[in-house]
């Protein structure tokens, strides 16, 4: 089992909790009351910093209701964090921008992540020919 350190901004957010046999994905909640005007952009404290171990990275994305939820989209679309930021001031943060009038409350469920190990070294080599089947291009699974 690996342990993470971890460095709580707030009291008022729910401590991180791994719920095995459920997900493996990590809620993580907002630590300030905010406002959001459609059409605004504002980077939403989460309330945590971590120390990550090393070869580690954590993957950051909305929950699948957040945009339900809070009319919110993550700018970035998904946020990567690695092990270097991992000051006392490195707090997380949620980029959020607004699709309509909203309101996110503290202890606020509204992005999760999990834990990843870093891609592998990977060397390129040019080809002139990749010897596969073509699918048929962008988009050719169809729609249903």
């Amino acid at each position: 089992m690996a342990e993470i350190h971890i460095k709580y901004f707030s009291q008022e957010i729910e401590k991180l909790q791994y719920i095995g046999g459920k997900s493996d994905w990590i809620d993580l909640r907002s630590a300030a009351e905010i406002e959001l005007k459609a059409g605004e952009f504002k980077l939403i404290p989460l309330g945590i910093g971590m120390k990550l171990p090393e070869g580690y990275e954590a993957h950051v994305v909305p929950r699948s209701s957040t945009f339900k939820n809070f009319g919110v989209i993550q700018t970035n679309s998904m946020g990567v964090i690695d092990e270097t930021y991992c000051g006392d001031n490195d707090q997380w943060f949620f980029p959020a921008y607004a699709l309509r009038d909203t309101t996110i409350h503290v202890n606020d469920r509204i992005c999760q992540f999990r834990i990843m190990k870093h891609q592998p070294e990977v060397v390129f080599i040019e080809e002139e020919h990749l010897g596969g089947n073509d699918r048929g291009g962008f988009g050719s699974t169809g729609v249903r």
